[in-house]
């Protein structure tokens, strides 16, 4: 599907505002893609496929444009300067029944005048007188160029004495290709043959291989040998404004046109980056945090301690809410204090200026982890606050805990099963002596061993559920450093996200740019078939 370029022009601007919105370049870095207009010459007329061929003289200070134009139209349209020979205004001579509808947004409509015929033989035919484009006037270059993009031929006239300027082939050489273009020696009654030659060579070499170039003399004492072929270059021109032409100019202009835009794209382009640069940077946020991470907690170690044996006292806090909120806003966040604040701010433009090396655009990650930055000491308060909860909550390992309830059983179970076990004793030991002949009862020592069981069996489990008792001191200390682990991978994880969305954002901004290249090349190799050696071919860059 072959896109029209004006649309392609609408997203390319809207691409370009939307990265210059999420920072990942700045309008000066795009000024050309924002600034971008499809101006075409047909988009001068409501109704493009019934416009005419549009012609331009374009040339220096002095070298006749204007008189060249009034000589075409018969009488004085164009001002031809009196003090010094120079234009200061664009001139349009067009046939009564064309209607311009889209003037140029920047162009002065004071400084464009129109001059109408009704010859039906230039009908076909809109022809403009440009201002000098190397006036020192900088007004005057600048309605040259934004009126460049609305023409199809450019007349370029030339003196025997100017046919040579640097600023005359610098604008060739950068229009080249975007217009066809017919040559006109200019006041050739003053001019050498030679210097006719050298003009020729001089096109060659800009890359005309055969260029149209007329010479014309428009002194009124002009000698009958004088040179003068403007009747033939009015002729040539009115042979080409045809539908045909017009159609064929248009998609070269189009190709053209859609080539620039691709290149202009291509350069924004690389402003976004490598997006293989990303995992580079992934590798070097898990090295930069293993360091950071591990001066972190050895750092950290004594107040983790100090917390710890305050827990030790009070783990009754956690229970009071207003406490707990203390303990929250005070104790916890005095655990990430400014030192470990700064290595972690650090840490962060440490990646900032590794995504700068690495090319990519540095602030759309500068503002992604800007939160991060104050967000640091709330995560490590929050996370270890939880985890000493828990901690305190079930101390110990999962064995301890089951030989704690063991001890609990036992201590209930022992000292009933040794009372029982005692009892049962006496109570046969008793039944026995009555049926002997000579009864006898408990020894002392019986006593003594029975007393010193159930001792045992009560305080067997007692000292084992004493000793088994987790350390409120070591539980507690082991939900801070688990809480400031968990706090720390919960920061880094984060930061890992915000590149991984960074990424993805790079990553949609590349492909929505590499489609509309895509969308520029569609029919760019679909040739333009002209005759060899042909007027238009012979115009053609």
């Amino acid at each position: 599907m072959a896109y029209e370029y004006s649309d392609l022009v609408a997203r390319a601007k809207s691409w370009a505002t939307e990265t210059v919105k999420s920072s990942w370049a700045t309008e000066t870095e795009l000024q050309n893609l924002l600034q971008y207009e499809a101006r075409s010459p047909e988009s001068l007329f409501s109704d493009s496929k019934a416009r005419p061929l549009i012609v331009a003289f374009l040339g220096g200070t002095g070298v006749g444009k204007s008189t060249l134009l009034n000589r075409l139209a018969g009488q004085d349209i164009a001002r031809t300067g009196v003090v010094r020979p120079t234009s200061k205004e664009v001139t349009l001579f067009h046939h009564s029944s064309v209607q311009i509808a889209h003037l140029p947004a920047r162009l002065p409509v004071e400084k464009i005048k129109t001059a109408k015929h009704s010859d039906d033989s230039q009908k076909h035919i809109m022809w403009i007188d440009m201002p000098d484009f190397d006036s020192a006037e900088q007004s005057n270059q600048q309605l040259v160029f934004e009126w460049l993009p609305h023409i199809d031929v450019l007349v370029y006239v030339v003196s025997p004495e100017r046919y040579r300027d640097n600023k005359a082939w610098q604008l060739l050489l950068a229009e080249g290709g975007k217009h066809a273009w017919i040559f006109v020696l200019n006041q050739s009654d003053r001019g050498q043959e030679e210097q006719y030659q050298d003009f020729i060579k001089q096109l060659n070499k800009a890359g005309f291989i055969n260029p149209i170039v007329y010479q014309s003399c428009c002194a009124t004492d002009k000698a009958d040998t004088q040179v003068d072929e403007f009747d033939a270059l009015q002729v040539a021109m009115q042979q080409l404004a045809t539908d045909n032409t017009i159609n064929q100019l248009e998609l070269r202009g189009d190709q053209v046109r859609k080539a620039e835009l691709s290149q202009v794209l291509s350069e924004a382009k690389q402003l976004l980056g490598a997006n293989t640069a990303n995992d580079v940077l992934i590798t070097f946020w898990h090295k930069q945090w293993q360091s950071f991470e591990a001066q972190v907690v050895e750092t950290l170690a004594l107040p983790l301690q100090q917390l710890a044996d305050h827990y030790a006292v009070h783990s009754s806090d956690l229970s009071a809410k207003e406490t707990t909120h203390h303990v929250l806003h005070k104790t916890h966040h005095a655990l990430w204090d400014k030192w470990a604040q700064i290595r972690f701010e650090d840490s962060l433009d440490a990646l900032i200026i590794q995504v700068d090396t690495l090319g990519l655009p540095a602030v759309p990650i500068k503002k992604l982890v800007v939160p991060l930055r104050d967000k640091a000491q709330n995560t490590i308060a929050e996370k270890t606050l939880l985890s000493v909860r828990k901690a305190l909550i079930n101390p110990g390992n999962i064995i301890q805990r089951a030989l704690i309830k063991v001890a609990y059983v036992a201590e209930i179970i022992l000292p009933i099963a040794a009372m029982s076990w005692v009892g049962y004793q006496v109570f046969i030991g008793f039944y026995e002596a009555s049926l002997a002949e000579v009864p006898h009862y408990v020894g002392a020592d019986f006593a003594i061993n029975s007393a010193m069981l159930i001792a045992i069996a009560w305080l067997f489990p007692y000292f084992l559920k004493k000793k088994l008792k987790p350390s409120i001191e070591k539980a507690a200390l082991k939900g801070l450093r688990n809480g400031l682990l968990a706090g720390l991978q919960s920061i880094e994880f984060e930061v890992l996200e915000l590149i991984k969305s960074n990424a993805k954002t790079q990553a949609s901004l590349q492909q929505q740019v590499e489609m509309m290249i895509s969308d520029c090349a569609q029919g760019e190799n679909e040739a333009i078939k002209l005759p060899e050696n042909s007027p238009l071919e012979r115009m053609l860059l």
